[in-house]
C-alpha cells in the first residue's frame, strides 16, 4: 500500500510564504486516484512573492443515505461507528483518515483540514435506522475517523442531534473527541450515564503548548481537554484518557506525566495508540517535521520505523494500533506500569444494550396486542 504514495519531495512543500497559520498540513498534493497534479514554482515573474490568501474553511453537503458504518476488524473494540463529519479542522497533522479524502477527489493535505462534509441528515437517519424492524442495539462509536467536536459543531450542532436520538431511545454510544466543546452536551451526557449508555475518550498528545500549536492547530489545548474531563468525571460520565497517537522522539517522554494528568482530571481508565503513517499520512508528517523539527526529524523517523519492521507503516491486525519490535515494547511497558500506578486500569463497564425501545411516533396509538 505505501509503494502507491511517493517520498515526500522538498518540491511538495509550498512556499514559505504561501503556508496558512493555523493549518496542519505544509502541503496540497494531488489525492492518489487523481490524474494530474501541479505543484508550486518560482516561474521568475515574481509571482509567488505575495503571501497567500487566507485559506477559509468549506462546507460540503453529505447526501448519505445511511448513517451507521460497520466494521468487523479483529482488533478494533466496536463494530458500528457514525462520523458526523468528514474531515477535520482540527488539522492534526498525524491523523490517519486524511487518506479517506482522496476518495472524493481531495488532497489528504490542506484540503482535509479545509473541505469538510457534513451530515444534516445524520439524526433523522439514525431515528430511522433505530425503528426497523429486528434492530439489535450494539454500543455505537461516535469519532472513530474524524472529531465529532470539531469548531464548525457548535454551529451545526449534528453530534448533538445524534445523541439526543441515542438518549431517546435508550442506545450506548461511546465518544472519542479531542475537543472542550463537549462539554456543551453535558445535560445529554449525564441523562444518558445516568443509564449506563455512555462512555467519553478524550484524547492528550501533549503537556507542551508550542509543540500541540504546531502538531494539532485547532484543537483545544491540553488543559481545556483536561478540564473536559473534570467536568465529566464529577457529572458521573465514565472517562478514558487516550494518548493518541504516541510519537517515538517525540511525545513518549510524557507517557508517565500525561497519564498522571488525566488521572488528576478524574479518568478512570487509559489507552493509547501509536503513530500510524497510513498512504499520504507518512509524507505529509515527513514534511512537517522536516518544518518543525528539522533537526531531530531523521531521529524521529528512524525510531518510528524500529517500531514498524523497517517500514513507514505496517497495517496488519494487531499491529498497526501498537508497533512491534524493542521501542514499541518498551512504549507498551511503561504505558502499563503508568496505568497502574495512577489507577487507570481498571475494568470498563460494559454499555447497556436491555434499555433500547423504540418511541411511538408522533401521533402514533399504542397496539392492544
Amino acid at each position: 500500500m505505501n509503494a502507491r504514495v511517493p517520498p515526500p519531495r522538498a518540491s511538495s512543500l509550498l512556499p514559505e510564504h504561501f503556508r496558512q497559520n493555523g493549518r496542519g498540513a505544509k502541503s496540497n498534493a494531488a489525492g492518489r486516484y487523481e490524474t494530474a497534479a501541479s505543484e508550486p514554482f518560482d516561474d521568475g515573474w515574481g509571482t509567488n512573492d505575495a503571501p497567500a490568501p487566507r485559506l477559509e474553511t468549506t462546507l460540503i453537503r453529505d447526501a448519505s443515505r445511511t448513517i451507521i458504518a460497520t466494521n468487523d476488524s479483529p482488533d478494533i473494540g466496536f463494530g458500528r461507528s457514525i462520523n458526523p463529519y468528514r474531515g477535520c479542522e482540527h488539522g492534526c497533522i498525524y491523523c490517519y483518515a486524511r487518506p479517506s479524502h482522496a476518495y472524493w477527489g481531495y488532497s489528504a493535505g490542506l484540503d482535509f483540514e479545509s473541505k469538510l462534509f457534513f451530515k444534516p441528515d445524520a439524526a433523522a437517519l439514525l431515528d430511522k435506522t433505530f425503528r426497523k424492524k429486528g434492530y439489535v442495539p450494539e454500543t455505537i462509536a461516535i469519532g472513530a475517523n474524524t472529531d465529532p467536536y470539531q469548531p464548525v459543531e457548535r454551529r451545526l450542532r449534528i453530534t448533538r442531534s445524534i445523541l439526543e436520538v441515542c438518549l431517546k431511545f435508550r442506545h450506548p454510544v461511546a465518544i472519542v473527541t479531542k475537543s472542550a466543546s463537549i462539554m456543551r452536551d453535558l445535560d445529554i451526557l449525564e441523562a444518558l450515564s445516568a443509564l449506563n449508555l455512555v462512555r467519553v475518550a478524550i484524547s492528550v498528545t501533549t503537556l507542551d503548548r508550542a509543540l500541540a500549536r504546531a502538531m494539532e492547530p485547532r484543537a483545544a489545548t491540553a488543559e481545556r481537554r483536561l478540564e473536559a474531563m473534570r467536568v465529566l468525571s464529577r457529572a458521573g460520565v465514565p472517562v478514558t484518557m487516550m494518548t493518541a497517537p504516541i510519537i517515538p522522539g517525540l511525545t513518549d517522554r510524557e507517557i508517565e506525566t500525561l497519564l498522571e494528568a488525566g488521572a488528576d482530571a478524574g479518568a478512570g481508565s487509559a489507552s493509547y495508540v501509536l503513530l500510524r503513517l497510513p498512504l499520504e499520512v507518512s509524507p505529509l508528517f515527513q514534511e512537517w517535521l522536516e518544518t518543525e523539527r528539522p533537526d531531530a526529524a531523521r531521529k524521529i523517523m528512524s525510531l518510528v520505523r524500529q517500531t514498524r519492521g523497517g517500514k513507514d507503516y505496517d497495517a496488519t491486525f494487531h499491529k498497526r494500533g501498537r508497533g512491534e519490535g524493542p521501542i514499541a515494547d518498551l512504549i507498551a511497558q511503561r504505558f502499563e506500569k503508568a496505568r497502574r500506578r495512577y489507577g487507570l486500569d481498571g475494568e470498563r463497564t460494559p454499555l447497556r444494550t436491555d434499555l433500547f425501545e423504540v418511541p411511538l411516533e408522533n401521533g402514533a396509538q399504542l397496539s392492544l396486542f
